[in-house]
């Protein structure tokens, strides 16, 4: 084989996006991923999809190439501490392990364009081996296109020489941040002050939401239900709590909804212990379950949405045009969900109960304000997050292997 052929027979082994995701305790980060990692495909781009965290059961990641490196999660809400499956504190051993596996990997796939989940925007836990990836990328025969992938609002960083840190990694190392959201809802400054300091390299790609929210309903559940959704679980207990007092208890003005089936949906995160004490805690009209990856195709059928606040959650919810109460989980460091739902509420696109007024009384005072709702949303979104965000990569890759983006150093 002539070495012009051997060129053209490995580039075409070659993939197009690696996607490097780490979730470290809900699964949001993952599923949007893996919308995304769906739409690349549709795309005709190839994808292999990196994943750095815990199993999440029932993931859909289309036909990208899945890799899983040693699994690391957050200890807790404060994600002080970095933990294996075991919930033994990473050494340097294992992160010597993971950070080998994923050079690995790039090395063998050799993508066009290598796609970071977060970071530099959060994650930086992570750069013990995010810093050696990007080095490589910078360091191969054929520089890939280095993107960011970003959610629409950030946790408000504790330091700011945290946000000096952000806009040095995107001018310095980054060619793009694609940004999940619509700037007519939020901009991106709105949480990320500087951002005027890198606009040239921002992108928005609208919300992404599952395309699974627009096939057809499931052919019998979540009929007339009310339907509790928690998301990954490990924030789950406060709104699990409520929602089992509030089903015991309908107001005369909830009347219309005494015969209504509550199904309360709790993530895997949750330890198996406490899934089986609320299980227990079920009465006739209650039906306590681990989270389906259906989900969405309940939500057309349901008299009612309730729910956190992720991202993944609320545009789902909203696409599905249900009636919808948001409880935003504000524990820790998490100022995101709180911000999204409050600014969805106030153009009267949901109801919202504050976690920290979330009682029973409260909960059932939001059902009825939000059947009160006149529903006239003043909220016009582009939800066409995942389509946008692979054809412009797409469109980004072409430029960049024409030569029109602007090469940069490690």
């Amino acid at each position: 084989m002539s070495q012009v052929q051997n060129s053209l027979t490995n580039d075409s082994q070659r993939t197009d996006v690696l996607f490097y995701v780490q979730h470290l305790l809900g699964i949001g980060h993952q599923k949007r991923a893996a919308t995304l990692a769906r739409a690349m495909e549709r795309q005709g781009l190839k994808v292999t999809f990196v994943s750095g965290g815990m199993s999440v059961p029932g993931l859909n990641t289309g036909s990208a190439k899945f890799v899983q490196l040693p699994p690391l999660r957050a200890e807790d809400i404060h994600f002080r501490r970095l933990v294996d499956e075991q919930g033994q504190e990473a050494d340097d051993g294992f992160k010597a392990e993971r950070r080998a596996q994923l050079l690995s990997v790039f090395e063998q796939e050799r993508p066009r364009a290598l796609l970071i989940e977060m970071f530099p925007f959060g994650r930086r836990q992570m750069r013990f081996e995010l810093r050696p990836l990007l080095e490589s990328a910078h360091a191969a025969a054929h520089r890939p296109l280095i993107l960011s992938s970003v959610r629409d609002i950030l946790v408000e960083p504790p330091k700011r020489e945290r946000i000096a840190e952000m806009i040095d990694w995107i001018q310095r190392v980054f060619d793009f941040a694609l940004v999940h959201g619509d700037p007519d809802l939020i901009p991106f400054d709105e949480t990320f002050p500087p951002l005027h300091e890198i606009a040239d390299q921002v992108v928005y790609t609208g919300y992404v939401v599952d395309e699974s929210v627009d096939k057809p309903p499931h052919p019998s559940d979540g009929i007339d239900e009310i339907l509790v959704s928690t998301g990954g679980g490990a924030v789950s207990e406060a709104l699990v709590t409520a929602a089992l007092a509030a089903s015991q208890r309908l107001p005369p003005a909830l009347a219309h909804l005494k015969d209504c089936r509550w199904r309360i949906l709790i993530g895997h995160s949750l330890p198996e212990v406490d899934f089986q004490a609320f299980k227990a805690q079920a009465r006739d009209n209650v039906m306590v379950q681990r989270s389906r990856p259906d989900f969405t195709s309940l939500l057309p059928n349901c008299r009612l949405s309730i729910s956190q606040g992720g991202y993944n959650t609320v545009m789902e919810v909203l696409r599905a045009g249900c009636p919808r109460v948001i409880v935003p989980y504000s524990g820790g460091l998490e100022t995101e969900q709180t911000l999204r739902a409050r600014l969805f509420a106030g153009r009267d696109a949901l109801t919202l109960v504050e976690e920290q007024d979330l009682t029973a009384d409260s909960l059932l005072q939001a059902i009825a304000a939000e059947f009160g709702r006149s529903g006239t949303s003043r909220l016009k979104l582009d939800t066409d997050g995942a389509r946008n965000t692979a054809k412009r990569i797409e469109s980004l890759l072409s430029d960049h292997e024409n030569g029109q983006t602007e090469g940069r150093a490690p």
